[in-house]
């Protein structure tokens, strides 16, 4: 027999679920509609979420999804900066399309609250790795000035992103949340080009 796919099947749940939040709003979502958009069951469901609330945690899943979708054109990019600022372009496009800012700021909020896992700062996370990947290339390049570590890099990358986020759900949207990140990230990461 056929081990099933359940990464995939865990993906499905995460993807539908939030299409139909976006879609819909989190309030008027269901379980069923859930179960029903990702073509699984109510025991697959329940065999990885306690409910429906447990899904505001996996919007990291869905940052992390966007990314190893966007990994193979990379190579479009000759330098770790572009990269870089390319991902979070289109990350952050991501969001302000597909995913409502209440949810986006229920992430943030459940994160700052819970007492448990801190999804969003996870290391484990394909984020991070791809993140540190890129960064480590940079600094073998000689892109980085070399007294800036690996960490000290993508930490602050990271904090960036979340700070930018956070910053645009507070203001509730007055603004765009990529076009306000073309014009900070750049800088940022300019402070650590090798002069």
């Amino acid at each position: 027999m056929p081990k099933k796919d359940t990464r995939n099947t865990r993906m499905r749940i995460v993807n539908a679920a939030w299409a139909l939040f976006y879609k819909y709003g989190y309030e008027n979502t269901t379980v069923e509609d859930i179960v029903f958009e990702s073509e699984t069951s109510r025991g697959s469901f329940y065999h990885y979420f306690k409910g429906k609330d447990e899904l505001l945690n996996t919007l990291s899943s869905l940052f992390d999804s966007k990314y190893q979708e966007l990994e193979p054109s990379l190579s479009d990019y000759s330098s770790a900066y572009e990269k870089l600022i390319y991902l979070n372009r289109e990350l952050f496009n991501m969001l302000e399309n597909n995913v409502s800012m209440d949810l986006l700021a229920r992430l943030y909020s459940s994160q700052l609250t819970t007492s448990g896992d801190k999804t969003l700062l996870d290391h484990n996370r394909f984020y991070y790795k791809l993140l540190r990947k890129i960064v480590i290339e940079g600094k073998e390049n000689g892109e980085f000035a070399p007294e800036i570590t690996v960490n000290e890099i993508v930490r602050a990358y990271a904090m960036c992103e979340r700070a930018l986020i956070s910053e645009w759900c507070l203001s509730k949207g007055e603004y765009s949340l990529t076009g306000d990140s073309e014009q900070i990230l750049p800088r940022l990461l300019s402070g650590w080009l090798n002069a």
